[in-house]
């Protein structure tokens, strides 16, 4: 593992390269999309309270081509028509393990290794998308919830055999924006207006005690909580989801449908998850941003499709 690992998303250490690692076979699944006509989009925010090390503070506006994307992230019925379709074996299962939030351990688990600046997140071998806690647990009653323990080379494969691809940061950014960039929040700039909670993150103290009030520990089922005006679902908490740039904090966007640097080592990932909270991680908002190596996986982060004919 690596030692310089963020608190929000851990990073393994690997020589994967990109690419689609998917063995054949064609989309049988459908998915909800909506679509989208872009236009001129101000990327970033001035938000007082955004890491300096994101580079999330305003950039230049940038012009977006109409596009479509999914309503909701993948989920894990969705992957297993995929895997069932194509016979894919996700680089979790390969390696052997992947990162899983101590809090859903049950308390007699084995010893597991943290991570260094980060002991919330143990290396559990046997964690997979199919066994999102470890080798006790099971998704057969969490098919409506969003996949995780999937690597960026993972959610290629799955948008390429879906006829899609993933979203850049500004296309995800835009979509996440719901018609009003600028608002802190997709639905505006206070965090649970009128009491009501939008998404889901964590409350009380992080990490040891989480109050539920949001009515989640972990994942929520996709649909959980009020659409933006977009009528998009869950793009903030609940889980990240990979975009297809490579990350970088020093950005200078194109002007037309900008897609990140040529290259790098880290891919952008997008929206905060359950796990987020405003003591250490309040990057649960459409200009949030953050990032982790391609091969990595973890329990708190998945996608959601985009394509480009809308």
């Amino acid at each position: 593992m690596n030692e310089d690992d963020s608190c929000c998303a851990p990073q393994r250490s690997s020589q994967t390269s990109i690419s689609d690692r998917s063995t054949g076979g064609k989309a049988s699944i459908s998915s909800d999309k909506v679509a989208l006509a872009g236009g001129m989009f101000k990327l970033g925010s001035s938000y007082e309270l955004a890491y300096p090390q994101d580079g999330e503070e305003l950039t230049s506006e940038v012009a977006i081509s109409p596009f479509l994307i999914d309503k909701y992230s993948v989920t894990n019925q969705q992957f297993m028509t995929f895997v069932d379709n194509t016979g894919y074996v996700t680089e979790a299962e390969e390696i052997g393990w992947s990162f899983v939030f101590g809090g859903l351990l049950p308390d007699d688990f084995e010893d597991t290794r943290g991570v260094q600046g980060a002991p919330w997140w143990r290396q559990v071998f046997g964690a997979t998308w199919k066994s999102p806690e470890g080798p006790h647990s099971m998704v057969k009653e969490k098919l409506n919830h969003p996949v995780v323990h999937i690597s960026w080379n993972d959610a290629l494969s799955y948008a390429n055999w879906g006829g899609g691809r993933l979203p850049t940061e500004a296309e995800w950014e835009y979509a996440a924006s719901g018609g009003f960039p600028g608002r802190t929040y997709p639905w505006g700039n206070q965090l649970t207006p009128d009491g009501e909670h939008l998404m889901n993150v964590w409350q009380g103290s992080f990490p040891d005690k989480n109050l539920e009030t949001d009515g989640w520990y972990g994942t929520a089922p996709v649909g959980s909580y009020p659409p933006n005006k977009f009528g998009l679902y869950e793009m903030t908490g609940n889980t990240w989801e990979w975009c297809q740039d490579w990350f970088t904090n020093k950005r200078n966007p194109t002007l037309n449908n900008p897609s990140g640097p040529p290259s790098g080592t880290a891919k952008v990932i997008k929206g905060g998850s359950y796990l987020c909270h405003e003591s250490y991680c309040n990057r649960y908002r459409p200009a949030g941003r953050s990032s982790t190596t391609p091969a990595s996986a973890m329990g708190h982060l998945g996608f959601r499709i985009a394509y480009t004919d809308a």
